[in-house]
């Protein structure tokens, strides 16, 4: 892909620079690379070198400089799974996931029929994303093309990595709601057609859920799988018991609910589930032997009273895993707030994860769910040259803790819990600062 609106200039960024390698669950803590006085070299867009400063090449003459000093310096957040259109609902009480759609989800996406909404709705998005820290996204836009086209237009010209597509519904949604199979293969296609490999943005196929997808309807999605080789899969699983109930009534003659998927083609690599909180044992072999990967949702799933992501499990059956904010079922835009929730499920099932582990997820991790690792989610040269600057001493009390803490699992766990937006100081995409809360 090109490296459209990368800066000309070269790039010298200084600070503690902090990546993962690999999983610390699975290789500890020679996974979790530290330089507290680092750098990182940038040069059209890609990471050409990152390591200690003073052991590092001098920058290239006429680099821009950006000196950090002791603040931290991580990947770009990855968020796997997100709908854009749901920004202005965020917040809205609800009792369960199908309520919740009917009430404030589907009223919310009708506005999207207009285009200058939606041309307004994605600025207003992708500044709320960079000042979170979030770079790398998988997002849901609503049934119109005009949706996912201004999404699309918005991330190209921030130069965003950007996973995206129109969602596809023919049934059990509002009439002002839902398209044909014949209209979703074609409005799809012409989307890939016109966005897909362009810049740093990805076409992602769009069923929003077996419930509200025909049988003929899915099959179309197979049909744009297979047409247009490297595009992604991106759907709902095993949300809710009341959903799954219906799955069964509407689809008799399949396994499970995943099953429902994999007989049109659906299950393969690229292909990410969200939720996946009720799983059997079938379904999880099926997600590993096709390569598919799951996106957790821990803030979505605990305000909706979804239920508990077996992270664990998921890891016995080595499936990718990527955390998502899923905006706005999720209650915060925040990867901090999204990897505290999902320590909080863990622990609600005896099943600990350190704070590393939940900051690989935000990073590396997402990257590997989405097939992205040679490109985003960690720092190594020939990399995409996205990251946050993050402070720890943001607050008195995130100060005094940062000054107590004795190791860098210490401290992310400090950053994990009381982090939020605050401690976001600035946010780079490709290199280029595309947003900083002040001069530096």
């Amino acid at each position: 892909m090109s490296d459209k609106n990368s800066p000309s200039n070269p790039i010298a960024v200084y600070g503690s620079l902090l990546y993962f390698t690999a999983d610390p669950m699975t290789h500890g803590e020679k996974a979790c690379h530290h330089h507290s006085k680092g750098m990182l070299l940038i040069e059209n867009g890609r990471i050409t070198y990152v390591g200690s400063r003073s052991m590092g090449p001098k920058p290239p003459l006429g680099s821009t400089i950006f000196d950090y000093g002791e603040k931290l310096i991580l990947p770009g957040f990855v968020d796997t799974h997100l709908h854009p259109p749901q920004h202005g609902v965020i917040a809205s009480n609800s009792t369960e996931l199908l309520h919740w759609l009917d009430t404030y989800t589907f009223p919310e996406e009708a506005r999207f029929s207009d285009p200058a909404h939606c041309e307004k709705a994605a600025k207003a998005f992708f500044d709320e994303l960079l000042t979170h820290g979030t770079t790398t996204l998988l997002a849901m836009a609503t049934v119109h093309s005009s949706s996912a086209e201004a999404l699309f237009k918005e991330a190209h010209r921030r130069n965003i990595r950007l996973i995206t597509g129109k969602t596809l519904m023919d049934r059990n949604a509002p009439d002002y709601l839902t398209d044909t199979p014949q209209s979703a293969y074609d409005e799809s296609l012409s989307l890939i057609r016109k966005w897909h490999g362009k810049g740093r943005l990805a076409y992602g196929v769009t069923p929003r859920f077996a419930v509200s997808s025909t049988r003929e309807q899915l099959e179309a999605c197979g049909a744009l799988l297979q047409k247009s080789p490297g595009i992604y899969l991106h759907t709902h699983l095993s949300e809710n018991h009341q959903e799954i109930k219906t799955v069964k009534e509407l689809f008799p003659e399949a396994k499970d609910y995943l099953d429902v998927y994999d007989r049109y083609g659906l299950v393969k690599e690229r292909s990410i589930f969200a939720h996946a909180i009720h799983l059997s044992e079938p379904e999880f072999a099926r997600l590993k032997e096709s390569r598919a990967a799951i996106s957790f949702c821990p803030s979505s799933n605990l305000f909706l009273g979804s239920g508990l992501f077996r992270l664990k499990k998921a890891r016995e059956y080595d499936i990718p895993v990527g955390l998502g904010s899923d905006i706005g079922g999720g209650t915060s835009f925040s990867p901090f707030h999204t990897m505290a929730e999902g320590f909080k499920v863990c622990q609600l099932l005896k099943e600990p994860i350190s704070a590393m582990g939940t900051f690989y997820l935000a990073t590396l991790g997402g990257a590997i769910s989405l097939g992205l690792e040679k490109e985003v989610g960690t720092f190594a040269p020939g990399l995409e040259g996205d990251f946050v600057v993050i402070d720890p001493k943001t607050t008195p009390l995130s100060a005094m803790r940062t000054d107590r803490c004795k190791s860098i699992e210490e401290l992310l766990f400090v950053l994990m819990i009381l982090g939020d937006e605050r401690f976001v100081s600035a946010t780079h995409v490709m290199g280029e600062q595309v947003m900083t809360k002040r001069p530096f």
